[in-house]
């Protein structure tokens, strides 16, 4: 008995053999669709879901091999069973080179062509299930999940859609919390690899003995328990996308391991001998500055041009403001449905609050404050009093703003930079009208003109 209801077309010319493997299907608990004319059957395909086909071999118009030829071609993923009162072992090998998912020679038994169906039924609800999950991860990880607006982020964006389609790495910079590991998925599901695996590892989790083995796996026996040969995670991402993040903490031993598999696209696992080739792409991510680590001795610099060949540098969110009333929108909606409430509405004044922050957790931490209001906050909205009180109170902004500055400063550049940093902050709360925000600065419009100019500030 199915576990769930799955659609069986049945394609046979002889309509007394349809009668009764139609009715013997549907007391199995199948749903069946029953054609006589394979040409019929095969338009059926293009308007209505099949989980599995059973066709006979001998038919006028089209044959048995006929169908099983345009399904792997169009639907891959549907089984085919065959059927035919002329079996012969040559045949047999012939329909299951083809493809066919199984051969049955008439007459057969009840019990053994349902044994057939059950089989072909449940590989079929295995691959509607992943076909599922990847349109899911296509859908939450593609490019217009990645969201703003903002000059910085288009950039971004550009970069993705010129990266996704070829082989080459890229390395993804940028601050703790921007957003690094979302732009690794969007080039794997905008590339040719999408159907591929994405294999993830974080270098900073492991020290270097575990990392070694999590890369490139371990034979059994080549150390204190490792009582089955394991494969690492560049044989499991072979045809995919490996994604290392914080590629910075690694060791000047690993580093010199990853650049001979760059360069030569083969390894050998933990206590073995055998190479191992694998064709992956390899998207790296740090909130390190590489160069300067290079510059110091910490990371070897033809590693880093190995993996610098497309550099994707993600803006922190105090350089994004317009997009953050975007991105407050998507969690709201986001953790509403992922938690079953009640969407709320955020008041424009808390906005302006949230846009005025200088966020040094950037969006991991404006997600953060946003599910928590969500959660905590009771009614249908979120008003300037729900806010942390290091996102709604000046002071705490003003010394947030300040701890974010180095320790040795120069005076006049420390204060073009704050005079800058409340320039933006104004534009954000006035919508980017330099009217208001002239206003809201106590300053002519004139004036704010001059300073856009001075600072570089786009002033829209």
């Amino acid at each position: 008995m199915p576990t769930e209801q799955s659609h069986i077309l049945l394609i046979d010319d002889e309509k007394n053999y349809l009668i009764v493997l139609e009715a013997l299907l549907l007391d199995a608990g199948y749903s069946v669709t029953a054609l006589s004319d394979p040409e019929s059957a095969l338009a059926y395909l293009d308007e209505s879901e099949v989980d599995v086909i059973i066709t006979d071999m001998k038919m006028p118009k089209l044959s048995g091999k006929d169908v099983l030829e345009h399904v792997k071609r169009d639907y891959p993923h549907i089984p085919v069973l065959v059927m035919t009162a002329f079996g012969s072992i040559e045949s047999a090998v012939d329909i299951m080179k083809m493809g066919a998912f199984d051969y049955i020679t008439k007459p057969f038994s009840n019990d053994e062509l349902l044994l057939s169906v059950q089989n072909a039924a449940e590989m079929a609800s295995v691959h509607r299930r992943y076909r599922l999950l990847h349109e899911n991860l296509e859908e939450r990880y593609g490019l217009h999940q990645i969201i703003g607006k903002s000059k910085g982020i288009r950039n971004v964006l550009d970069l993705v859609d010129k990266a996704a389609p070829t082989k080459s790495n890229v390395l993804i910079s940028g601050e703790s919390g921007t957003g690094k590991e979302l732009v690794a998925r969007a080039i794997h599901f905008a590339s040719p690899r999408k159907d591929g695996p994405f294999i993830t590892v974080n270098c900073m989790a492991l020290n270097p003995g575990v990392l070694e083995s999590e890369l490139f796996g371990h034979e059994k026996g080549s150390f204190t328990g490792a009582v089955a040969m394991r494969r690492g995670r560049f044989e499991l991402a072979n045809n995919g996308t490996l994604f290392l993040d914080e590629i910075g903490e690694l060791s000047p031993d690993m580093q010199v391991k990853l650049l001979r598999v760059l360069q030569e696209r083969k390894f050998e696992r933990v206590g073995g001998s055998e190479e191992i080739e694998v064709d992956i792409r390899v998207v790296t991510a740090t909130n390190k500055d590489l160069p300067h680590e290079v510059e110091k001795g910490a990371f070897r610099e033809d590693l880093y041009y190995r993996l610098n060949v497309v550099h994707i540098l993600l803006p922190p969110l105090r350089e994004r403001r317009e997009d953050i009333p975007l991105l407050v929108a998507h969690f709201v909606d986001k953790i509403a449905v992922e938690n079953h409430l009640q969407r709320k509405i955020v008041h424009p004044e808390a906005l302006d609050y949230l846009s005025g922050y200088e966020w040094p957790g950037n969006i991991r931490q404006l997600e953060n404050i946003v599910e928590r209001c969500m959660v905590m906050v009771a009614g249908d909205s979120i008003g300037v009093a729900d806010l942390p009180p290091e996102v709604k109170d000046d002071e705490s902004q003003l010394k947030n703003a300040l701890d974010l500055l180095p320790v040795e400063l120069n005076l006049a550049d420390t204060l073009d930079r704050l005079e800058a940093a409340i320039i933006r902050r104004a534009l954000a709360r006035a919508d980017f009208v330099q009217v208001k925000a002239a206003e809201l600065l106590g300053i002519s419009k004139s004036l704010l003109q001059y300073k856009l100019r001075k600072y570089s500030i786009t002033g829209h």
